[in-house]
C-alpha cells in the first residue's frame, strides 16, 4: 500500500499532464470535427447557392429570349398592321394622282396654277408620308420592345422571388390570347402583375394610331414644308440629296417644341405617368407604375441615342433600296424632283409591311447598339434610367 502511495506521489504530476494532454487532444478533436462539419455545411450551402444562381441565369436568359419572341410575333405585328392602315387612310395620295392623270389626259380640265398646286401638294404629302413612315416604324419597333421587356422583368422578378421562397421552379409560358404574359404560378395566385393591367399596358401601343396620328401628321407635315422650302419640282435629286432631305425633315420634326415632346404621339400623358421623379409613389396602380417606367426609358438619353442611330440606318437603307429598285432613270445618278415623288410614294408601303416581311425592322434588330440596350433594360431596375 505504501508503495502505491509512493508511486502516486512520484508520478502523479506525469499522470495529470498525460490526462490533460489527452483531454486537450480530445477537445481539439471535437472542435476540429465541429469546425469541419460547419465547413462542409457551408460548402454544401455555397454549392446549392451556385447551382441556384446558374439555374436562375439559365431561366433569365430563356425568359428574355421568350420576351423578344413575344414582341416579334405578337405585339409588333399588331401595332404595324394598325399603323399601315391608318397611314394609308390619313395620307392617301390616290386622289391627287388621279386628278393629275385626268389633267394630263384632258388638258383643259385643270389650269396651270391648279396643276402646280396639285404637284406641290403631292410633293409635301409624299415626303411627309415617307418621313412619318420611317419615324413611326422605328418608334413602334423600339417601343414594343420597351413594353415587353419592362413587363417581362416585373414578372420574372416576381416568379424568381417565389422560386427562392418555395424552391420550386416557375415556368414562364407563351402569352395567352391578347398578348399578356401568364405563368403557372400566376394561375394559382393573384400576386403577380394583374392580367388586366398587363393587357392595358400592352394595349397602349395603339395610342399612336388611335390618338397620336393627327398631331403627328400635322407636325411632320410642318417639318416637311420647312425642309422642302425652295426645292422646286424641276430640281435634280440624287441619292445624296434625297438622304439629306429625309434626314432634315426628321431632325426638324424631332427638335420641334420642348425636348422629348414627340412622346405625346406615342403614349398618353397624365398625372400618374408624369410623376417619374417620385421613386415610389404610394397611390399608383400597377398599370401606372409600368407606364412611369416606360416613360422614364423613353426620356433617357440612351434611348434618344438609339432612336437617332436607328433612323439614320433606316434612311440609309431606304435610299439604297430606291437606288437599286428603280433603275429606269436612277435616283443614284439624279432625277428631277417631280420624277422622284412616285418612287418616294412607292417606298412607304414597304416601310409599313408586317414585321415578318419588313426588311427595315430586321435591319433595326441587327443594329449593334439595339440588343444590348434591351438586355440592360430587362436586367436592370428602373432607377438605372
Amino acid at each position: 500500500m505504501l508503495s502505491v502511495r509512493d508511486l502516486w506521489r512520484r508520478h502523479r504530476r506525469k499522470v495529470f499532464i498525460s490526462v490533460g494532454v489527452l483531454g486537450s487532444g480530445y477537445l481539439l478533436y471535437k472542435l476540429y470535427g465541429a469546425h469541419r462539419r460547419r465547413l462542409d455545411a457551408l460548402e454544401r450551402e455555397l454549392a446549392i447557392q451556385r447551382e441556384s444562381e446558374e439555374l436562375m441565369k439559365v431561366q433569365m436568359q430563356a425568359h428574355f429570349e421568350n420576351i423578344q419572341t413575344i414582341s416579334d410575333v405578337m405585339t409588333l405585328p399588331h401595332a404595324m398592321h394598325n399603323l399601315s392602315c391608318r397611314v394609308a387612310e390619313e395620307l392617301d395620295l390616290s386622289q391627287l394622282l388621279e386628278r393629275l392623270l385626268q389633267g394630263k389626259g384632258q388638258p383643259n380640265t385643270l389650269t396651270q396654277s391648279e396643276k402646280l398646286n396639285l404637284w406641290e401638294r403631292l410633293k409635301i404629302l409624299s415626303f411627309t408620308r415617307m418621313a412619318l413612315s420611317v419615324w413611326a416604324t422605328t418608334m413602334l419597333s423600339l417601343y414594343t420592345k420597351v413594353q415587353v421587356n419592362i413587363l417581362g422583368r416585373h414578372l420574372y422578378i416576381d416568379t424568381a422571388r417565389r422560386f427562392e421562397s418555395s424552391s420550386t421552379t416557375v415556368t414562364a409560358q407563351i402569352p395567352e390570347k391578347g398578348g399578356t404574359f401568364v405563368t403557372n404560378r400566376e394561375r394559382e395566385s393573384g400576386d403577380l402583375v394583374d392580367k388586366e393591367d398587363q393587357q392595358k399596358f400592352l394595349g397602349t401601343v395603339d395610342f399612336l394610331c388611335q390618338h397620336g396620328m393627327p398631331p403627328l401628321i400635322s407636325d411632320m407635315e410642318a417639318a416637311t414644308q420647312e425642309a422642302l422650302k425652295g426645292k422646286q419640282l424641276s430640281h435634280f435629286f440624287n441619292s445624296t440629296a434625297l438622304h439629306e432631305t429625309i434626314m432634315q425633315i426628321l431632325i426638324i420634326f424631332m427638335s420641334q417644341g420642348s425636348p422629348h415632346s414627340w412622346i405625346k404621339y406615342v403614349m398618353p400623358e397624365d398625372s400618374a405617368t408624369s410623376r417619374i421623379d417620385d421613386p415610389a409613389p404610394s397611390d399608383v396602380t400597377e398599370f401606372e407604375q409600368l407606364m412611369m417606367e416606360a416613360r422614364a426609358v423613353l426620356l433617357s438619353a440612351e434611348f434618344g441615342s438609339i432612336i437617332e442611330i436607328c433612323m439614320k440606318v433606316v434612311v440609309n437603307a431606304v435610299v439604297e433600296q430606291m437606288g437599286a429598285k428603280f433603275r429606269g432613270g436612277s435616283i443614284a445618278t439624279g432625277l428631277p424632283l417631280a420624277r422622284v415623288l412616285p418612287q418616294v410614294a412607292q417606298m412607304c408601303p414597304l416601310l409599313l409591311e408586317e414585321p415578318s416581311k419588313n426588311q427595315f425592322i430586321r435591319i433595326i434588330k441587327c443594329i449593334p447598339e439595339v440588343e444590348p440596350f434591351f438586355t440592360r433594360l430587362y436586367a436592370n431596375m428602373p432607377s438605372a434610367y
